[in-house]
């Protein structure tokens, strides 16, 4: 079930992240989440080849497409909703991509801090 409502980390209406590809929890471009959301998918995020290359190394593969799980594997420029813990992981290794704080959900702030967004914010 979905929180309602949605509001993001600047404490406005959630903006989508992403249609194209088709991102979030619950697969409707937003970075909504839900008690069942357990890994936070609250930070859209712009992906960077560094960032999905990272990614990969720590055992997450975003860039392969897995068609049997509607998934189109992600390439640099393409705006996700991350895992919270991943994208603070991302930023204490130095390679964190760039946030829409916009489209980013105000839960993402229990794990991450926001000044830490703010500093990965798109200009």
């Amino acid at each position: 079930m979905q929180k309602d409502p949605s509001i993001n980390v600047l404490g406005a209406a959630l903006v989508p992240c992403s249609a194209d590809p088709l991102t979030g929890f619950f697969r409707n471009s937003a970075c909504d989440t839900c008690p069942e959301d357990r890994g936070s998918h609250t930070v859209c995020a712009v992906m960077t080849a560094e960032f999905l290359a990272y990614s990969k190394y720590v055992g997450n593969d975003l860039s392969t497409a897995r068609p049997a799980s509607r998934f189109p594997g992600l390439k640099p420029g393409d705006s996700w909703c991350l895992c919270a813990g991943r994208f603070l992981q991302a930023h204490e290794e130095g390679c964190a991509p760039r946030v829409n704080l916009a489209a980013t959900h105000r839960q993402a702030l229990e794990v991450v801090p926001l000044d830490i967004l703010r500093s990965h914010a798109l200009e």
